[in-house]
């Protein structure tokens, strides 16, 4: 019995990520809105700055905050770290698997940039762990006493990253890839900063002395840059899925619109936790995806070819740049079995999955994957008539 080992170690990794990634990022928008709905305490001693009152499952609960600490440490307290760090855990072995280990076909593109696989794992991991030191130094500079201010040079510097990895990589390599650097920095807020600084409140407490508020501050603040952070890398989890993001030429600027339309949108259900309702935010979003989703389309239209191309051609091309994968056997190491089930071993199958090859080999150049046969933009554009030509 053949067991695909890389494929099943890739269903158990992508599936723990995502099991903790909801795990993680459903008690960080709780907490978010848990903080911005609390009320001033009915009752003022005790030192809490605010409290909730809510009902779910059948009971209800009664939640207090305090800023600094309680007067006591509570005997049993709940720490939120586990579902953080076993996202970033799961997601970087995913990376490795998938885009590392599978550099060649899924990171490499060497019509932007000739490396070898280990020339391209290195680079990766500069751009991740070096986006968390630019972070983190820009958090501890003046600067990141001005959210507003920071979140701007921020958004400049992720879009700067993108820009560069886009020519480096190909097109979804360079998106996961800003994709894990926005994570990093989100996972090392949590084990750098905000546990760290409940750790020290905590210590200060248990010996009878003041905590230090500026701990609190500073953690808050790297628990609010990660609830704007969330929402782009989300997106960036599932483009792969969706060539027209980034297989273009401007497949950096398609990024950065969309990672700058989730702000508004973000933006409007924070304030309507805190009570205010202001719709301009999301009408502010949803204008820019149509925006962007607009840039994308202009430039997506498969060129038109004169000459007539005949059901020959279209399978000299389908075998010389797409059999190697889709096939009842492919050849291409590293692939088991058709990706999705895709196979283009006979014109029937061409002409039954022509939208899907004109999507991913025409419009777009997102296959072959780093386009490591040399499809031509003349040959994409045959293999295009030929296909409409067949329908």
């Amino acid at each position: 019995m053949d067991i695909d080992v890389v494929s099943w170690l890739g269903l158990a990794l992508r599936w723990l990520h995502l099991i903790t990634g909801i795990a993680w990022i459903g008690s960080s928008f709780y907490f978010v809105w848990l903080d911005n709905s609390l009320m001033p305490p009915e009752d003022k001693k005790g030192g809490a700055s605010g409290e909730l009152w809510a009902v779910h499952g059948g009971g209800f609960y009664h939640k207090k905050k305090y800023n600094v600490a309680p007067e006591f440490m509570p005997e049993n307290l709940h720490w939120f770290k586990w579902e953080a760090y076993f996202t970033w855990i799961s997601g970087f072995l995913l990376l490795s698997l998938v885009y590392y280990y599978g550099a060649s076909l899924y990171l490499i593109d060497h019509a932007r940039m000739n490396l070898t696989p280990f020339q391209a794992v290195f680079t990766g991991l500069c751009f991740i762990f070096g986006g968390w030191v630019f972070y983190d130094e820009l958090c501890n500079s003046p600067i990141g006493r001005n959210n507003r201010l920071f979140g701007i040079i921020w958004f400049a510097a992720l879009t700067a990253a993108a820009y560069a990895l886009c020519h480096i990589f190909s097109g979804r390599g360079a998106y996961i890839h800003v994709g894990a650097i926005i994570g990093t920095v989100m996972v090392a807020n949590v084990f750098m900063v905000i546990i760290p600084n409940q750790k020290k409140v905590v210590a200060a407490l248990l010996a009878g002395k003041k905590p230090d508020p500026q701990l609190g501050i500073s953690a808050k603040q790297r628990s609010l840059h990660n609830n704007y952070m969330t929402l782009p890398v989300l997106l960036i989890m599932i483009s792969n899925h969706y060539p027209m993001l980034y297989s273009g030429a401007y497949s950096w600027l398609v990024l950065a619109g969309l990672g700058a339309t989730a702000w508004p949108i973000r933006q409007f259900f924070n304030l309507k936790h805190k009570g205010i309702v202001n719709y301009w935010y999301p009408v502010a979003g949803v204008i820019g995806i149509v925006l962007v989703a607009l840039f994308v389309s202009n430039g997506a239209k498969p060129a038109a070819l004169s000459e007539k191309v005949s059901a020959a051609d279209v399978r000299m091309i389908i075998r010389t740049h797409c059999s190697a994968c889709h096939s009842d056997t492919p050849t291409h190491a590293g692939i088991a079995t058709a990706p999705a089930g895709v196979m283009f071993d006979t014109m029937d199958e061409i002409r039954k999955n022509a939208p899907r090859i004109i999507e991913q080999a025409v419009a777009h150049d997102a296959m072959p994957l780093g386009n490591e046969t040399g499809m031509t933009p003349e040959e994409r554009k045959k293999l295009g008539a030929g296909l409409t030509a067949q329908e």
